[in-house]
């Protein structure tokens, strides 16, 4: 028993002359690709007495991946690694990885407004996520109290500002004037 399609493709072959009587038994194609396979296989051969593969990066070292469990998502997991992507991810984590950094960004401020402004917008995000009913892990990071992390940024500049303040007081330097040849 045939398939219709195929008994359709045979017809339309045979009426534009593409096969011929003889040829119908056979299925189209098989001797071209076991013609490719020998072809291939003798390249591949060739290859590796020549010494086309001999010293090749990888050589001697276990796969990449193998044996670990099957993700459909692996190609976007390996190009956030090695393009370093920040940025991407469920909020829960960004939030978390955010909230771990957070006293290194306000350092980096140098005014009280601009610390109080960016601790408002990272509340303002957790409270927001909290409120999505998306899927992925939950929002488990507290807002911040404004007041403490403005009162602890204050401290660590101060702290910063003692140490980077040299021991001994800068000697004065005297004006001479000179004398008038």
């Amino acid at each position: 028993m045939t398939d219709p399609r195929e008994a359709a493709e045979r017809y339309r072959a045979k009426q534009r002359g593409e096969i011929g009587e003889d040829d119908e038994g056979s299925a189209p194609g098989i001797g071209a690709a076991v013609d490719r396979a020998a072809f291939i296989e003798t390249a591949i051969q060739v290859a590796i007495r020549r010494g086309d593969f001999d010293d090749l990066p990888g050589a001697g070292k276990p796969l990449e991946g193998l044996g670990e469990h099957q993700d459909p998502d692996w190609w976007i997991r390996r190009k956030i690694e090695t393009e370093n992507l920040t940025g991407l991810g469920p909020p829960a984590i960004l939030l978390r990885n955010e909230d771990r950094e957070l006293d290194g960004q306000l350092d980096l401020l140098g005014r009280e407004s601009d610390v109080r402004e960016v601790l408002e917008d990272f509340n303002r995000r957790v409270i927001e996520a909290r409120r999505q009913l998306q899927g992925g892990p939950p929002v488990v990071t507290p807002p911040r109290d404004i007041e403490a992390a403005v009162a602890a940024w204050r401290e660590r500049r101060g702290a910063r500002a003692a140490a980077s303040a040299p021991e001994t007081p800068p000697r004065r330097r005297r004006w001479r004037r000179r004398k008038a040849e």
